[in-house]
């Protein structure tokens, strides 16, 4: 059996995050990291960040990445990994994942656990941190410096240290309900909306077609809490996969239907009260501080339809636990032991290694931590 608390082959864990902007003067250039190449004017760009004006400019995306880190560095303390140096880095805004890794390389770290606060398959969500991965290590060969080789954990949305802390969430979103509307209530379960040719293509080649992976992994996540659920309640809730925070442009087919428009629907055919339950974010970033908290809040105030949001998983204590288990279970195959590998659901654990064809972008880049990989 391997030892439960050896992390070898690894000697640092990146929490690898999107970024966000912390002040009213970094949220246009922020947006300009996250569009660049896309051409679209400072203006526009502008217009479209009056969601972070509207709370000071600030994302609030760092500040729980910091919490999350103080989280998982306490749980490896307590297991015998204080030993084990935890570092973050941003695709899109300061700590930059390259500053990261040229701090990590400079400190001696060789092999790298990456972490990315992206729980599913799908481009955005995988194989373009992958590719975030490559660009930045072929930035350090370019300066001469030798890279640390880096693995990306597997997909984490049907580890129970994931999924236990939602259900807790809704249960408590229910118990705020008015205990007339309450077991009428509808469970919304939402996430990022993203292109259907997108979400399509999502995960390995052999789950490619209606909705991918991506849509099949979020289906199965809002089972896992529904009936979990039904099971402390004794009520079974009706629930549906609902999308939020579509970007694209309205000729460009994007999963449906919208958290709004759902909740005019859902109006419609007389339910009692809605639970959003944002099963698509690890954190409450922007997206689910603006989208469901500000704007899907005031649809429903405007139909006089009940609604609460339950919270994500953020630094739950229990979230930091899997991270820590994901890594010790990653390290120890990489070592030659065959291990349990935790998960609930119908699919199983996901991939340690994305193959070949897994998320394809439309204009293919080299991608780190795959079996395509530039690096191994």
């Amino acid at each position: 059996m391997p030892d439960q608390r050896d992390p070898a082959p690894y000697d640092a864990l990146l929490l690898l995050s999107f970024g966000g902007p912390e002040g009213p003067d970094d949220v246009v250039p922020f947006l300009e990291n996250v569009t660049r190449g896309r051409g679209i004017p400072k203006e526009r760009l502008k217009e479209v960040g009056q969601h972070y004006f509207l709370f000071g400019g600030v994302s609030p995306i760092n500040e729980q990445n910091r919490a999350l880190l103080d989280a998982l560095r306490k749980d490896f303390a307590e297991h015998g990994l204080d030993g084990l140096p935890v570092y973050w880095g941003n695709r899109n805004w300061a700590p930059y994942l390259v500053d990261t890794l040229r701090e990590m390389a400079a400190d001696g770290r060789r092999r790298v656990a990456v972490l990315a606060t992206s729980a599913y398959a799908s481009y955005s969500g995988c194989r373009q941190y992958r590719e975030n991965l490559a660009e930045a290590l072929a930035t350090l060969e370019a300066e001469g410096t030798r890279p640390p080789r880096v693995d990306k954990l597997r997909h984490y949305f049907n580890h129970p240290g994931f999924v236990r802390p939602m259900v807790d969430g809704v249960l408590k979103s229910l118990a705020e309900l008015d205990e007339s509307v309450r077991a009428g209530a509808h469970l919304a379960f939402t996430t990022h909306s993203i292109p259907t040719a997108s979400a399509d293509t999502s995960g390995p080649a052999g789950e490619h077609g209606d909705g991918g992976a991506y849509v099949a992994e979020h289906l199965d996540v809002a089972r896992l809490i529904a009936e979990a659920v039904r099971e402390e309640t004794g009520v079974a809730h009706p629930w549906q996969l609902v999308y939020q925070s579509r970007s694209g442009a309205p000729h460009t087919p994007w999963l449906e239907p919208d958290i709004c428009d759902h909740l005019e629907e859902r109006h419609a055919a007389g339910v009692p009260a809605v639970v959003m339950v944002p099963i698509g974010f690890v954190s409450d970033h922007m997206e689910v501080l603006y989208d469901l908290d500000t704007e899907a809040t005031a649809k429903a105030a405007e139909l006089g339809l009940p609604v609460r949001r339950s919270a994500t998983v953020g630094a739950d204590p229990r979230f930091a636990a899997a991270v820590r288990e994901l890594l010790l279970e990653r390290a120890a195959t990489e070592r030659g032991f065959v291990v349990e590998r935790c998960a609930l659901g119908a699919l199983g654990a996901s991939h340690d290694l994305c193959p070949v064809g897994c998320c394809p972008a439309r204009s293919p880049k080299p991608a780190a931590a795959g079996a395509d990989s530039p690096y191994a």
